[in-house]
């Protein structure tokens, strides 16, 4: 079973027992979260689009943990005038297990 879910402005693909990580929401670490915006819900060989949410469809997942992602340099230059900024940025970021994907 596969669906895709749409949170933090990006479209996921996910199934059960997957793990990702998406853009920081407020849970607490172990608190369950229901994601209800369903876009493509696929269950053995059919397939059910959503025009534009698939209807009482949604995926129940468990926050693991809170973290940063990797350092990101931004570097700005302009020649000539002796200008240059250097600065690092950290996204912060939610991991979150996929428990189960309901539909009726």
């Amino acid at each position: 079973m596969l669906a895709i879910i749409k949170t933090g402005g990006k479209q996921y693909l996910v199934s059960p027992g997957q793990k990702i990580k998406i853009e920081k929401i407020e849970k607490k670490e172990g608190e369950e979260i229901v994601f209800d915006e369903v876009l493509l819900l696929e269950k053995g060989k059919k397939l059910e689009i959503g025009t534009p949410l698939v209807k009482e469809a949604k995926v129940i997942g468990k926050v693991l943990k809170h973290a940063k992602g990797k350092k990101t340099i931004v570097f700005k230059y302009k020649p000539k005038t002796r200008y240059k900024v250097k600065k690092g940025h950290r996204q912060p970021f939610t991991e979150v297990e996929i428990l189960k994907i309901e539909t009726k």
